[in-house]
C-alpha cells in the first residue's frame, strides 16, 4: 500500500539482499511511494545517496577541463582515469586487455564501431567483409548496416534459430580450414545481444569464443571474425566477466545500471583490435599534432584519446565513481542483483502463466524463449499481451492506460526491437509495410490492426524492485480482467524454487529445449496443488468488433445523406475550458471564434520547466474554476480556500510580456507569461512551482492533420491549446448507455451530470440513439457547419471526479469493456474560419442537423499523445 514500508517478507526465494529492502526503499527511493515502477529495462532509477555523494563531491572540488594543464584540470584527468579503472574492474578485466572509450550512450558506441571497423569493401582484391547481426537486436545495432552499406559492405541478418542450427557448428577438422583459406585476413563482424531487450532471453556468452575460433559460423566466409556484444540490457542486472568472455567490442549505457547520469555510455574495446580501427574525423583533444594549412595529422597515442572527440562529459563521468560505490554498498554487487531481480521475474511469470478465465482460457500470452527457471538464461524481463476470454488480444495502449490508473509504470510497443517483435508476434515483413501504410509507426498508440497486435506490454525489474511491486502488478491484472474475484495472489508456491544447477554455457540449453522458435512460448506449469488461479468473468460485456466501435474520418468516397425521421436533436449543454485541464465554465450561449468557442483553452498551467500540466499529473487542477466576464473583459479564477484573482482578456502585446514557445502534444505554440501574481496563486494552490501562460496572438496553432481532409480551407484552420480539434461533442444517450455498464461495477452509481463533466466536452447533445454520432460526417447547428474529423480516444482523465479531484479506476475500465476494448467516446469537430467580422453564436436548445456517412472506409485514428488530456 502507498506510504507503507516495503519489504520482501513472504517473498520467493532469492528476493532481497539479506536485509530490509523496505528500509532501503524508504531511505533511497522515497519518490516511489504509491508508485510501481516496472520499466527498469528502459531506465532504472537512481538512489538519493548517489546524488548526495555526487553533489557533495562537486561542492568540495574544483574540476576543470581535462585538456588543460592547471591543477583543477589535472584533478579532473586523474579522476577520470580512476573511473576508467573502476569500470574495467567492474567487468573483470584490466587496461592490459581493454580500453574504455566514453560516448554519449550505447547507440553512439555502436555507431563508432560501424565507422571505425576495418571493413574490406566489395570489389577489393581480398574477399569482402560481412556485417552479421542477430535479428533479436536493438534498432541501434540494425542501424549499423546503413554505415556499412555506404562503405560497400554487405549486411546479413541472422535469426536465432539459424545460428543454433547444427549446420552452423563446424566439426573440429573444418573449424580453421575455412578461415585459413588462402591466408585470408578479411575482417568480419558479428553482433548479438547478451540479453534481448524484448524478451529478456540471455544468449550464450560462449558464442564469443565459438565464433572467434571458428567453431560457430554465422555465415561461411573466409576471413577472421570479430564479435560485438551488445551488453546494454544485460549489464543492468547481471555481472559480465570480460576476463572470461573476451568480446572485441562491448557498448553500454550507464543509466541502465545506475539511473544517473543519462547521456553517458562507453565502448569497451579489446586491445587486440585497437591498431586496426580507422578514424577520419579528429576533434579537439584527439591530435598530437596537425597542420591547419596542409593535410597533416598525427593522432595521440592513447586509443581513448584518439576516439573521444572534444571535451568529454567529465562531470558525469565523475558521477560514475559514486554510482559504483553506492550500488555495491546497497546490494553487495551484481550477482546479488541478478538473483534478486530474477526471483521477482520468475515468480511473476509463473503467476501470470497460470491465470485463467472461467472457461480455461489464459489471461495473458507471454512472449518468452525460456521457462524462467534459471537466471543464467533469462533476465528480469517479461513481455506479454493481455487476452480476453475469447483469446483476442487487448491492445497494449489500453493496458498501459489502465496501468497508469493504478500508478503502475510499464512500457509498450516493440521496444526498438522489430526483429524480436516480428518473431514473437508473428508479424511478417509485408505486415510491417501494410501497417505503415495504415498510419502505424514505431512509438505510437495504434495497437491493433486488422484484429492483430502491433506490439506488446513489457515489465522489467530493477535492483530496488520489491516483491510488493510484483504483487501490485499481478493484482492489477486480476482487478482489470475480472469484475469480482475471491482469488488471492499466492505469496509462496512450489514454482518459486529457483533452479540452482549450472546451465551449460554452450547454447545447448536452447538447442535441446528448442526454445528459440518463431512461435509463442506459454508455460502450462501450475503452482502445485490447487494453486491455479481461476476467476469469474463479467457477463455484461458486449462483444463489439473494432469496426463497430471505431468510426473513422470522412473518406473521399463518402456520399453523405441527411438523417431522416426520428426526434429532433438539440444542444443541451455548452462548456468551455478557459484554462487547459481546469474546471469547465458552463454557458447557455457563447460566441464562436476562429479557433472554436471564444477563449476556450487560451491559457494553460506549466511547471518550472515550462511543461504543460494536466490533470494526469495534477488532478487538483479540476478544482480551479475559471469564468469569463465578457462585459468587464476579465477571466475570474476561483478555488476553495484561495482568494479570487482575475486576468485581463486583453491581448498582452506589450514589451513586458515574456514570450516563449510551449508544446501541446505535438503542436508548438507561442505563449506569454501572465505574471507573478497568477504564478504565485497557482503555486500556492498546487503546492509546486508553476505559472499561468496564455497563447500569443501572433502565432496560432495551425491544424496540420490529415483529418481536415474535406474542409475547403484546411490550411487556414488554427487551434487554441487543445490537443486535436476545435470542438469535442458527446451524446447524452451514449452517456446513459455507458452509465449502465459503470453501475454494474460500482456500489454507488455515478450521476449523469457527473459523467458528462468527466468527458469534458464543448458541446453536449441529446440524440435518440446512443453512439449514433459516430455515423455522422458533418453537422449543422444554426448557421454553423462542422465537419466530423474522428473519434476521441479517452485517457485517464475521465477517471477523475471533476468536483473532488478523486480518481475512480472503474470508469475507464467500463468504457473499454463497453466499447469492445477501445476507449473511444465522443467525436471531434472542426469548422471553417468565420467570414464575418461578427462572431456567430452557439446556443443551448439549438437544433442539430447531422449528415450521415455512407460507403465510408473504416480507417484507424492517427496516433497522438493522449487525445483528451485537457
Amino acid at each position: 500500500m502507498a506510504g507503507q514500508p516495503l519489504s520482501c517478507r513472504a517473498s520467493p526465494g532469492g528476493c532481497g539482499y539479506g536485509g530490509d529492502l523496505g528500509g532501503l526503499r524508504e531511505r533511497e527511493f522515497p519518490r516511489l511511494r504509491g508508485i510501481t515502477y516496472l520499466d527498469h529495462a528502459g531506465a532504472t532509477l537512481f538512489p538519493d545517496s548517489l546524488l548526495k555523494a555526487f553533489t557533495e563531491d562537486l561542492r568540495n572540488n574544483v574540476y576543470g577541463n581535462p585538456h588543460s594543464q592547471n591543477i583543477s584540470s589535472k584533478l579532473t584527468y586523474d579522476t577520470i582515469e580512476h573511473v576508467r579503472y573502476r569500470i574495467l574492474r567492474h567487468f573483470g578485466t584490466t587496461s592490459e586487455d581493454y580500453t574504455i572509450i566514453f560516448t554519449s550512450g550505447c547507440t553512439a558506441a555502436l555507431k563508432l564501431v560501424a565507422e571505425a571497423f576495418p571493413w574490406m569493401p566489395e570489389g577489393s582484391k581480398q574477399p569482402s567483409s560481412r556485417f552479421c547481426y542477430l535479428t533479436d537486436s536493438h534498432t541501434s545495432v540494425v542501424g549499423m548496416r546503413g554505415i556499412t552499406a555506404s562503405m560497400n559492405v554487405l549486411s546479413v541478418p541472422v535469426k536465432p534459430k539459424e545460428l543454433l542450427s547444427e549446420k552452423n557448428w563446424l566439426p573440429a577438422g573444418e573449424q580453421h580450414q575455412l578461415f585459413e583459406e588462402q591466408n585470408c585476413t578479411t575482417p568480419h563482424l558479428f553482433s548479438y545481444p547478451a540479453q534481448s531487450n524484448f524478451s529478456g532471453t540471455k544468449y550464450p556468452l560462449s558464442w564469443i569464443q565459438d565464433i572467434k575460433s571458428g567453431k560457430l559460423c554465422p555465415i561461411k566466409m573466409p576471413g577472421k571474425w570479430f564479435v560485438l556484444l551488445d551488453a546494454a540490457s544485460y549489464v543492468s542486472c547481471s555481472p559480465l566477466d570480460l576476463g572470461v568472455h573476451q568480446a572485441d567490442f562491448i557498448p553500454i549505457s550507464f543509466y541502465k545500471i545506475f539511473g544517473f547520469p543519462t547521456g553517458l555510455g562507453a565502448l569497451l574495446v579489446n586491445n587486440r583490435i585497437a591498431p586496426l580501427l580507422r578514424k577520419t574525423y579528429f576533434g579537439g583533444g584527439t591530435a598530437a599534432a596537425y597542420l591547419a594549412g596542409a593535410d597533416f595529422y598525427f593522432p595521440k597515442k592513447s586509443m581513448a584519446e584518439r576516439f573521444e572527440d572534444g571535451t568529454i562529459s567529465f562531470l558525469d563521468i565523475i558521477a560514475l565513481k559514486h554510482g559504483f560505490d553506492v550500488l555495491e554498498k546497497l546490494t553487495g554487487g551484481m550477482e546479488k542483483i541478478k538473483q534478486h531481480t530474477f526471483a521477482l521475474a520468475h515468480y511473476t511469470y509463473n503467476v501470470l502463466s497460470t491465470l485463467k478465465y472461467a472457461n480455461g482460457a489464459p489471461v495473458v500470452r507471454i512472449y518468452s524463449d525460456t521457462d524462467f527457471s534459471n537466471p543464467d538464461v533469462q533476465g528480469p524481463i517479461i513481455n506479454f499481451n493481455v487476452l480476453d476470454e475469447n483469446g483476442e488480444v487487448i491492445g497494449f495502449s489500453q493496458v498501459e492506460k489502465m496501468a497508469s490508473l493504478h500508478n503502475i509504470h510499464v512500457r509498450t510497443g516493440c521496444f526498438c526491437n522489430t526483429g524480436a517483435c516480428q518473431m514473437h508476434l508473428g508479424i511478417s515483413d509485408e505486415d510491417i509495410q501494410r501497417n505503415l501504410q495504415a498510419g502505424h509507426v514505431c512509438g505510437d498508440d495504434i495497437d491493433i490492426i486488422d484484429g492483430r497486435p502491433t506490439g506488446s506490454v513489457r515489465i522489467s525489474f530493477g535492483y530496488m524492485s520489491s516483491f510488493e511491486d510484483a504483487q501490485t502488478f499481478l493484482k492489477f491484472i486480476v482487478a482489470t480482467r475480472f469484475s469480482k474475484s475471491d482469488t488471492e495472489i499466492p505469496f509462496r508456491s512450489s514454482v518459486t524454487k529457483l533452479t540452482t544447477e549450472p546451465v551449460p554455457d554452450d547454447g545447448t540449453y536452447f538447442k535441446n529445449a528448442d526454445k528459440l522458435s518463431p512461435g509463442t512460448h506459454i508455460s502450462d506449469k501450475e503452482f502445485g496443488n490447487n494453486s491455479s488461479v481461476t476467476v469469474k468473468t463479467v457477463d455484461w460485456q458486449p462483444a463489439k468488433s473494432e469496426s463497430e466501435s471505431i468510426r473513422a474520418t470522412i473518406s473521399e468516397t463518402a456520399v453523405p445523406t441527411c438523417r431522416g425521421g426520428g426526434n429532433p436533436i438539440t444542444v443541451t449543454n455548452i462548456f468551455l475550458y478557459p484554462i487547459k485541464s481546469c474546471s469547465a465554465f458552463e454557458v447557455t450561449e457563447w460566441p464562436v471564434g476562429n479557433q472554436g468557442l471564444l477563449y476556450d483553452r487560451n491559457w494553460m498551467v506549466v511547471n518550472q520547466n515550462g511543461v504543460c500540466l494536466t490533470q494526469k499529473q495534477e488532478p487538483r487542477l479540476c478544482l480551479v474554476n475559471p469564468s469569463i466576464d465578457l462585459k468587464q473583459k476579465i477571466m475570474v479564477i476561483q478555488a476553495e480556500g484561495m482568494d479570487t484573482i482575475s486576468v485581463s482578456l486583453e491581448e498582452n502585446t506589450g514589451k513586458e510580456a515574456v514570450i516563449c514557445e510551449s508544446k501541446v502534444c505535438s503542436h508548438r505554440v507561442k505563449t506569454y507569461d501572465c505574471g507573478e501574481e497568477t504564478a504565485g496563486w497557482f503555486s500556492m494552490f498546487l503546492g509546486r512551482s508553476c505559472r499561468l501562460i496564455r497563447q500569443s496572438p501572433d502565432k496560432k496553432n495551425s491544424m496540420q492533420h490529415k483529418n481536415t481532409k474535406g474542409l475547403t480551407c484546411a490550411t487556414s484552420i488554427s487551434l487554441s491549446l487543445v490537443n486535436e480539434a476545435q470542438y469535442l461533442l458527446i451524446n447524452v444517450a451514449s452517456i446513459l448507455q455507458l452509465k449502465e455498464h459503470i453501475s454494474a461495477r460500482l456500489e454507488e452509481p455515478l450521476e449523469i451530470e457527473e459523467l458528462i463533466r468527466r468527458f469534458r466536452a464543448n458541446i453536449v447533445i441529446s440524440a435518440p440513439e446512443s453512439f449514433e454520432e459516430e455515423e455522422w460526417a458533418e453537422i449543422s447547428i444554426g448557421a454553423l457547419r462542422f465537419q466530423v474529423v474522428g473519434p476521441c480516444s479517452r485517457c485517464q482523465i475521465i477517471c477523475i471526479d471533476q468536483q473532488s479531484g478523486e480518481r475512480n479506476k472503474e470508469v475507464l475500465q467500463s468504457l473499454s469493456a463497453a466499447r469492445g476494448r477501445k476507449t473511444n467516446f465522443g467525436i471531434y469537430l472542426m469548422n471553417q474560419p468565420l467570414c464575418s467580422s461578427f462572431p456567430d453564436m452557439l446556443s443551448v436548445g439549438s437544433q442539430v442537423l447531422p449528415v450521415l456517412k455512407e460507403n465510408t472506409e473504416i480507417q484507424r485514428p492517427t496516433s497522438s499523445e493522449e487525445k483528451c488530456s485537457g
